[in-house]
């Protein structure tokens, strides 16, 4: 007997192995708040990236996107890590995010800082494909609340890294912040003390192509590239234009800053959240949550006003960004052969979604304005919830499904 609408080739999920272990899991969280710190380094220092080598915006926006493309290998770099101990990837990643870039500022020309963007992305993608399943071997049967550590320092990390490089370069030049690198290289050293031991292969299996790996978990990232790109169209809106939907609404710069700052805030304390209740309540439930509670909030938000506006950008912050650590479980769950494609295939899903949608919303808000885009996105963020019903409830359920 078959169950139609699963493939039935599906690995069945993988079992629990071991307990919570929190002072490694918190070590990898520590290491990606890092790691992501030295990521966003590019941004904040842009406009003294354009006066340096007289650059067009053009050019200046096209070194954001040589940054990216390497996010197109991550089902390679992800079927690569299965073949080998994922722990080294993670282990020298921050160094060799690191060192890039924090020598930004000594590039002699726009050649080199293509180079320099190029090996940060590379470096970045060989973190983020392997952490997370790092993360799921350490977290035992709590592999939501794992994931929700692991985040968080990536969500602080883009709150704070921009005050970051500001801060190094006030201090030290921005010809001469080249040695804030060091603390990169420790956090380096300081993984490889206490991963050194920990034996991460995916033993016991053949290596599965990125096709096989396709077909063994569309089951679950057909659905989720479904939330994502519903998903999307709020995230760019709140994301991307926040500021500048303030700024119309207000005429107040320092409260356009500010709102962007409430949001991730709020989203910081979504993501800690999310993946815990996750474990307590199940997957299914916490995003169906999040995805009924988010564009109530985004309209909310569009309509109100006052301190009732800002609780609404709380509560969409808190519901719309707390999805990330979720789906990360769900990938990692079902993923058994080979968890780092698998995670590979979902991150290159997410990129792509997430480069695509925010130049629509772009467009939508120069069409009829920020305010019927918002309006539009929060519409679009309802039809996610038909794809939760796709996902499987539970390990139980799916190992069932699969032996039918």
């Amino acid at each position: 007997m078959t169950a139609r609408g699963l493939n039935t080739g599906a690995a069945a999920p993988r079992p629990p192995v071991g307990g919570f272990q929190s002072g490694r899991v918190l070590t990898l969280a520590v290491c990606h708040f890092i790691h992501d710190v030295y990521s966003s380094f590019l941004a904040p220092l842009l406009p003294l990236l354009i006066e340096k080598h007289s650059l067009s915006l053009a050019q200046a926006g096209f070194l954001t996107t040589i940054m990216q493309v390497p996010a197109l290998l991550n089902p390679y770099i992800g079927t690569l890590a299965d073949r080998m101990s994922t722990r080294w990837f993670i282990i020298l990643a921050p160094s060799l995010t690191a060192v890039p870039m924090s020598l930004i500022g000594l590039a002699p020309s726009y050649a080199a800082l293509l180079i320099l963007m190029f090996v940060a992305g590379v470096s970045v993608a060989i973190f983020h494909v392997p952490a997370p399943v790092m993360v799921s071997r350490l977290s035992g049967s709590r592999v939501g609340r794992g994931m929700s550590f692991f985040m968080t320092g990536g969500e602080l990390a883009r709150s704070l890294g921009p005050l970051a490089a500001v801060g190094a370069v006030s201090v030290l030049g921005f010809e001469g912040f080249y040695p804030v690198m060091g603390v990169g290289l420790l956090a380096s050293v300081w993984l490889y003390s206490r991963f050194a031991d920990v034996p991460l292969k995916i033993d016991g299996h053949k290596r599965a192509s990125i096709r096989q790996v396709w077909r063994e978990t569309r089951y679950v990232l057909l659905p989720l590239s479904g939330i994502l790109t519903t998903r999307g169209f709020m995230h760019a809106a709140m994301t991307a234009f926040l500021p500048t939907f303030i700024l119309q609404e207000t005429g107040n710069l320092w409260l356009a800053g500010a709102g962007l700052t409430i949001f991730e805030a709020a989203g910081v304390v979504g993501v800690m959240a999310a993946g815990s209740l996750s474990d307590a309540f199940g997957r299914r439930r916490v995003l169906l949550v999040s995805l009924i509670g988010a564009p109530l909030g985004l309209f909310l938000f569009t309509c109100l006003s006052g301190w009732a506006r800002v609780a609404m950008l709380v509560f969409t912050g808190f519901t719309l960004l707390s999805t990330s650590p979720v789906m990360l479980a769900i990938v990692q769950e079902r993923a058994f052969k080979s968890p780092a494609a698998a995670n590979g295939i979902y991150m290159m899903i997410s990129f792509m979604a997430r480069s695509a949608i925010v130049v629509g919303v772009g467009w939508l808000g120069d069409l009829m304005g920020l305010r019927n885009t918002y309006l539009v996105a929060a519409a679009l963020g309802l039809l996610g919830l038909p794809f939760v019903w796709l996902l499987p409830r539970s390990r139980r359920s799916v190992a069932a499904v699969v032996s039918l």
